[in-house]
């Protein structure tokens, strides 16, 4: 398909009724007791994810998004007692999410304000307390960034850092679509259990459904795991409201992978296995970036929104991988750090990716357009058997194992 045909495709088509009985408001209580959809050469069964062990090829590699979600809201209360919410998307200054984090007095993010009318100039202040401590914490708004703010925060304890205000005066970021406040539980429950790397606004949900019984059961049957991170951003959420796709811009986000995982996917000769549509981005973004590496074009190390479909791809997975494992070894990485702004869309060609296990999402959103993708025409008759069948929708819902049609 030409890129001009592809970014012509209309949004309406991936549209379908959903109704708010369907979005799962809870986790079940035990996680692996989700159904699980399995669409495989066209055909669909029903099992349950503590069935996944037997589901998946034995020669696989199930690569997890190992991002962790952090309390990103902020509220802060003025003097006329209007509350000012502030979202943090993403570090500013520091940039570097694991520096930002470190900060003791000072640091800037890229944030959305909720009430924003009701802030026009001037500072908020809050104070939060923590073991007999007060930590008295000062946000300014420096400048716009489309529908965002710099936000500049600033506080007067150097014992503790940005990451431990969020922790103790921050709130977890469940999804809008939930329609409720989050509660303590979902500080555990919106985690998936190999979370660590601090960052996400969002929870990368495919992995919500995995517990210590199934990892021990997927080692047992000899499957190798590995890690990558992507930060989720809540452009996650964002629908497409442009009729066709050609206007609507993605959302950028922070990836790392380490040498060792990149290694691991190079040499595995079986199946790739992706948790989740961040893993997949995650994934075909590395071999987009050793295609810009091929080129020379490694300014920056980012994936623009249309390259996948604008450059020439003609490399091997195996050249691609291998011309990031190069540059790494020649400036003494052992992480890969970038970004991507990769929307994949009907017609894209998959690399790296040979399953997903994925969540039900959202109607006209980018995550739809990733799985028709993946599989073709057939998402359709997945959704319509999923919504007749009882399957729980969204973040908290059941999951499905999806094959690449090839």
């Amino acid at each position: 398909m030409q890129i001009s045909d592809l970014k012509q495709i209309h949004i309406e088509e991936y549209n379908y009724n959903l109704p708010d009985e369907k979005i799962a408001k809870y986790p079940l209580q035990k996680r692996d007791l989700s159904k699980l959809l399995i669409y495989k050469d066209g055909e669909i069964k029903d099992q349950n994810f503590s069935d996944l062990p037997d589901s998946l090829p034995s020669d696989s590699l199930i690569v997890f998004n190992n991002t962790k979600v952090i309390q990103a809201r902020l509220y802060f209360r003025k003097e006329t007692g209007a509350q000012i919410e502030i979202f943090c998307l993403d570090p500013y200054s520091p940039h570097d999410y694991a520096l930002n984090f470190q900060q003791t007095h000072k640091c800037s993010w890229i944030c959305l304000i909720g009430n924003l009318k009701k802030w026009k100039e001037g500072s908020l202040a809050k104070s939060i307390e923590k073991n007999g401590d007060v930590i008295n914490l000062k946000a300014q708004k420096l400048t716009t960034l489309g529908d965002a703010h710099i936000v500049e925060f600033e506080w007067d304890n150097d014992n503790y850092t940005f990451s431990d205000l969020l922790e103790i005066g921050g709130e977890l970021p469940i999804p809008p679509y939930l329609n409720r406040k989050t509660e303590s539980k979902d500080k555990e429950t919106y985690q998936t259990l190999y979370s660590k790397i601090k960052g996400s606004v969002a929870a990368p949900t495919a992995g919500l459904h995995f517990t210590e019984d199934v990892f021990d059961r997927l080692k047992a049957k000899g499957m190798q795991t590995s890690e990558v991170t992507l930060h989720v951003g809540a452009g996650t959420f964002k629908p497409v409201k442009t009729e066709t796709i050609e206007n609507h811009e993605m959302h950028t986000e922070f990836i790392s992978v380490g040498k060792t995982a990149i290694e691991q996917i190079l040499h595995h000769k079986g199946s790739i296995v992706a948790v989740g549509t961040t893993s997949v981005r995650t994934l075909e973004s590395l071999y987009h970036l050793g295609n810009l590496l091929e080129k020379k074009e490694n300014s920056g190390l980012r994936v623009n929104q249309w390259q996948p479909y604008e450059s020439e791809n003609n490399i091997s997975k195996e050249k691609a991988l291998t011309n990031i494992i190069e540059y790494l070894e020649q400036h003494n990485f052992e992480t890969l750090i970038a970004d991507t702004q990769i929307m994949i869309v009907p017609g894209y060609d998959f690399k790296i990716v040979d399953a997903m296990i994925t969540n039900f999402h959202q109607p006209k959103s980018t995550l739809l357009l990733l799985v028709s993708a993946f599989i073709g025409n057939g998402w359709k008759t997945i959704y319509n058997h999923a919504l007749f069948n009882n399957y729980r929708f969204l973040s908290y819902g059941d999951s499905s194992l999806l094959f690449r049609k090839k």
